[in-house]
């Protein structure tokens, strides 16, 4: 009888769940424990390549470290990779292999000497380092240069992790002595770790004396590109003694101009840009025979590949607002050329309006009347932008350039004529009733438009100059019909070009001024237009005299932005040239922060021996910060206006004593945000410094809210300042109950992320926009206060005599600010105890001096903690309770602040 299925012997179908496989690892593992040394080099490149890819190989790691007992030096390598990788994870395991590394560091071959320094330099595990340095410490001293060069870089990394230790075992000393080693590259790479040194730490470690220069000097013709580029890096940051230094080292620098890095050539525009700036005006033939030397360079660059021509660019950019003459006789090369990629395109444009002078201006037209007829949409209307800024920049040939646009509005391609309706508002408000016969050809492409911006700039004109058109009512009232749909930019021009037109022909236009201010005031969401509505009517009901003063009185010219960076920022970004901070035109601390508090990361070009294999240390203190994030009570994101998260209290003392406590400020208390809008809460709010802290006071008033006023989380926008809050927390101890009050202080730092633009020539906007949660109610209620400058200035304003005068000869004229005070108070008059009262806020007697008449004159310096830095003078006469002020500063949008603050520190 057949035996049934099923019941066969049993378990016999265990069989299918069993295999005689172990796995990757465990061949991986075998492979590694194999006596043939080609299968043990293989299964090691095999962990590598998963290691690569991402897969945790972490399970071999004493498996591999076995390996490292080898005399074949790729093996060796292999396994020091994976070691370097795993280290952090497997610190115990780690210390397996110092015996290893230290034994390695004194073989006979070179190479692996090196190659165990460099490892354990790169195994970021603080127990290692106390293994590391006796090894480094004979490498930095080693015979052979390779050796020496690469222990070199492994005390940059050591200062990393341990700096107390690199100074305690006298490695700075060593560095400073590799600076004079006879290898040139064995002095690039001292001179990479010292400036990586000086970058985290913040101090000067390099110190360059007389000695040292001309070793540098001597080392840069010999070692490799990237050394070179470090050398001339450092001797960017060198102050030379004199002018005669300074054409010396320049002189030994100009060569590099040849070389076919394009690094090492910016390098050396960098440094001959920073020694001319030293040398002044005073060897005016040796700075034009240097202004002839850069420019070949630097046009040469504009040869290389798109990228390096894109970089190049930006660095020129820089150079022309700088220098223009360097460049002046080159436009012809920024001319673009039919293959360039588009940001390339746009950046030659960008430069070639900062060359265009009355010289060359008609060739500029014909080339920019050329790309006006290009296919990219974006590079066109650059283009006939670049045209309206060559109108504003040079007033006799702003007819020609009006005559170009004239020809391109004639094309009637949509997005021209638009972009050259916005260039022609431009050139209207740079050069008033000059160009309005034109006005008529404007009107009559009015059908092509269709973009906010461009409506908005014909509008403008339209109102602007309704008394030439005929015309102008109906042309308005067509954009009435669509006054809903339209974008807030166009509402608002609609809005002030509707009652300028019925300032200047009332009769005509009442219907349609009062049908306009009805849409803005009562149909419309929008606060500006609102309110912008109701000023309007209001003028005009009560004083249409008035409102013609407001609405129709003359307005400023625009300026001519060609050259708009600050020159301060302007200075600091040249000394960065052929770092990041070029391509983005920003100080280095505005994009790159560093964990820990260890300062701005090196930008400079770095080559193979100084790049880092990760910071983990600074990942760890981030994931620190998370969990107290996590475990903070109360996390609060209130708009994410500057992207901070809330801090865990620490119950620190925003008040506790200095070890040398300054005069106390007081803070002028005002209402920025009445009770009905915040939840029964009236809120005052007031600036001040204590001990050089500058701290946010705030006052609560409890008007009606029947929750106590106890916990609150605080937000700044960005403003002119950069002022955000050192904790979003504020808590209120004891807690403010209905019909109490209660106050709390905020510390705030500045923050270069929350430093709000400020345009060209406008000053800066006082004005700090605070958004503040009630915990208990959880009702958000938004104000503004003005910011008291006074508090902004730091204690290290202090300059000597010397700098200040040149600092106030080098500052132009027309950048000085006056006034006259009258009706002062008794303490302010006296000299001896004005002196006093503004030391208490960081504004530093200088001088004082006796004048013609009885008249005495004094002078005073001042640096606010963003670094602008401000001089002033004060004129007081005997018997007489008034003062003359006069403030000057590269930071003119700042400079009405310093001056007020002065003011009011004179009337307290």
């Amino acid at each position: 009888m057949p035996s049934l299925p099923g019941k066969n012997s049993e378990g016999h179908d265990s069989r299918f769940f069993t295999t005689q496989k172990k796995g990757e690892m465990h061949e991986l593992r075998m492979e590694l424990h194999s006596t043939d040394r080609n299968t043990k080099v293989d299964a090691v490149k095999k962990v590598i390549a998963s290691m690569t890819v991402g897969k945790d190989v972490s399970m071999l790691f004493t498996d591999v470290l076995n390996c490292v007992q080898t005399g074949n030096i790729e093996l060796k390598k292999l396994v020091y990779l994976y070691l370097i990788n795993y280290a952090k994870s497997q610190p115990e395991l780690t210390l397996l292999a110092v015996n290893t590394f230290v034994k390695d560091a004194s073989d006979p071959n070179p190479l692996i000497r090196a190659l165990a320094v460099r490892t354990m330099g790169c195994i970021r595990v603080d127990r290692i380092t106390e293994y590391l340095c006796d090894p480094l410490s004979r490498a930095l001293r080693d015979e052979d240069p390779y050796v020496r060069k690469t222990a070199a870089v492994c005390v940059a990394k050591l200062y990393d992790i341990a700096p107390a230790l690199v100074q305690e075992r006298g490695f700075l000393e060593i560095l400073h002595d590799l600076i004079s080693d006879s290898n040139p590259s064995v002095v690039a790479n001292g001179v990479a770790a010292l400036s990586e040194i000086a970058e985290t730490s913040g101090k000067d470690v390099m110190k360059i004396s007389t000695s040292v220069l001309q070793k540098l000097l001597a080392a840069l013709n010999e070692c490799t590109e990237w050394g070179q580029v470090f050398i001339l890096d450092s001797l960017a940051k060198y102050t030379p003694a004199d002018a005669r230094e300074a054409e010396g080292i320049i002189e030994r620098v100009t060569p590099r101009l040849q070389h076919a890095n394009s690094a090492v050539v910016m390098s050396a525009v960098k440094v001959i840009l920073s020694y001319m700036e030293l040398m002044g005006n005073s060897n005016s033939d040796t700075i034009r025979n240097l202004t002839r030397k850069l420019a070949p360079p630097l046009v040469t660059l504009l040869n290389s590949e798109p990228e390096i021509q894109y970089v190049a660019l930006r660095n020129i950019n820089l150079i022309v607002q700088k220098r223009p003459t360097i460049l002046e006789n080159e436009i012809k090369v920024f001319f673009c050329k039919y293959n360039d990629p588009i940001y390339v395109k746009m950046e030659k444009l960008e430069i070639i309006i900062k060359l265009v002078s009355e010289k060359n201006i008609d060739q500029v037209l014909l080339e920019l009347k050329e790309y006006a007829t290009e296919v990219d949409v974006d590079f066109v209307r650059k283009s006939v932008s670049a045209i309206g800024r060559c109108a504003v920049k040079l007033e006799r040939a702003a007819e020609r350039c009006i005559g170009v646009l004239l020809e391109l509005i004639q094309t009637k391609v949509n997005y021209v004529v638009q972009e050259s309706v916005i260039v022609i508002k431009d050139i209207f408000r740079r050069y008033p009733n000059r160009y309005e016969s034109i006005i008529a050809t404007l009107c009559d492409n009015l059908d092509t438009l269709d973009e906010p911006l461009a409506k908005a700039s014909m509008i403008w004109i339209i109102g602007e100059y309704a008394e030439r058109i005929d015309n102008a009512d109906e042309l308005l009232d067509n954009f009435l019909e669509t006054f809903e749909e339209e974008d807030p930019a166009v509402q608002l021009q609609l809005l002030t070009a509707t009652v300028k037109c019925f300032l200047k022909n009332p009769e005509e236009t009442q219907d349609m001024v009062q049908r306009v201010l009805d849409l803005a005031t009562e149909e419309s969401d929008n606060p500006d237009l609102r309110d912008r509505g109701f000023i309007y009517w209001r003028l005009l009901s009560t004083d249409p005299e008035a409102a013609k003063l407001v609405v129709l009185g003359d307005k400023p010219v625009i300026e001519d932005d060609t050259f708009k960076l600050e020159p301060n920022l302007l200075n600091t970004l040249i000394g960065q040239i052929a770092t990041l901070s070029s391509i983005y035109h920003k100080p280095p601390e505005a994009f790159v922060v560093r964990a820990s508090g260890r300062g701005v990361m090196n930008l400079g070009a770095a080559g193979s021996d100084v790049i880092d294999e990760g910071d983990e240390e600074e990942e760890e203190d981030y994931e620190d910060e998370e969990d107290e994030d996590e475990t903070a009570d109360n996390g609060v994101d209130l708009l994410d206006m500057g992207g901070m998260g809330l801090e865990d209290n620490k119950a620190a003392d925003l008040f506790e004593a200095s070890a040398n406590p300054t005069v106390a400020q007081e803070a002028r208390m005002t209402k920025v945000c009445p009770a009905e809008k915040s939840g029964g809460i009236d809120v005052y709010a007031g600036f001040h410094q204590v001990n050089n802290n500058i701290i946010m006071e705030l006052e609560f008033h409890n008007i009606s809210s029947s929750d106590p006023v106890s916990n609150m989380a605080i937000q700044l926008n960005k403003n002119a300042f950069g002022l955000s809050p050192t904790n979003q927390q504020v808590t209120v101890n004891p807690p403010i109950s209905a019909g109490e009050k209660g106050k709390a202080s905020v510390q705030l730092v500045v923050n270069n992320s929350m430093l709000a633009p400020v345009a060209a020539g406008q000053p800066a906007s006082p004005q700090i926009q605070i958004a503040i949660k009630n915990m208990a109610t959880s009702q958000v209620f938004y104000f503004a206060s003005n910011f008291s400058f006074e508090a902004f200035y730091s204690p290290d304003g202090a300059v000597d005599r010397s700098a200040f005068i040149d600092a106030w000869k080098n500052i132009d004229d027309g950048k000085e600010l006056y006034s006259t005070m009258n009706d002062l108070p008794h303490s302010s008059t006296d000299i001896d105890q004005v002196q006093a009262k503004f030391e208490a806020f960081n504004i530093f007697f200088i001088a004082r001096r006796q004048a013609m008449e009885g008249q005495e004159v004094v002078y005073f310096s001042m640096k606010t903690m963003g670094g602008m830095e401000f001089l002033a003078e004060l004129t007081f006469k005997a018997g007489v309770n008034a003062c003359k002020v006069c403030v000057k500063t590269e930071s003119s949008s700042y400079g009405v602040h310093a001056k007020n603050a002065i003011e009011n520190i004179l009337r307290s």
